[in-house]
């Protein structure tokens, strides 16, 4: 099950981001499981940064796994939607200029990586998940 909160007024395509996540939990055997997403503004996204980080800035997505108290429950990701109109501060990741829907898309499975227990603390674990996400979306957008 898929549970989408857009507490934004951006419009974004409800359809089309259920089936990126299912598409995702099937190719990682999650089939059954729960993912929630929140769409918020970078206001909400600095104060959960701060709050569960202790960073006092905005990001471009959180992510929150499941705790194991709920069967199934793979956890939350939070997507600051502003971030995804900042074509340009995603240069180094793509090499081009994406549109603001792709790089919406790369910030969910980026965090539904994280949610599989992806990490990107260290540089070649950044770019392993950068490559990743591009792959996936090549093959499922």
């Amino acid at each position: 099950m898929v549970e989408i909160n857009n507490t934004t007024t951006q419009k974004i395509n409800l359809k089309k981001t259920k089936k990126v996540i299912e598409d995702f939990l099937d190719y990682y055997h999650k089939n059954n499981w729960e993912v929630s997403i929140a769409i918020v503004g970078p206001k909400k996204i600095q104060k959960l940064n701060d709050d569960y980080r202790g960073l006092n800035r905005p990001t471009d997505v959180l992510s929150f796994a499941g705790d194991g108290s709920v069967p199934k429950y793979l956890g939350e990701i939070v997507i600051n939607i502003e971030e995804t109109k900042k074509a340009s501060k995603y240069l180094d990741v793509f090499g081009v200029k994406k549109s603001a829907d792709y790089i919406f898309y790369f910030l969910l499975v980026h965090g539904l990586l994280h949610l599989v227990g992806y990490e990107d603390d260290r540089e070649v674990d950044r770019q392993k998940m950068l490559i990743l996400g591009e792959k996936f979306l090549q093959k499922f957008l």
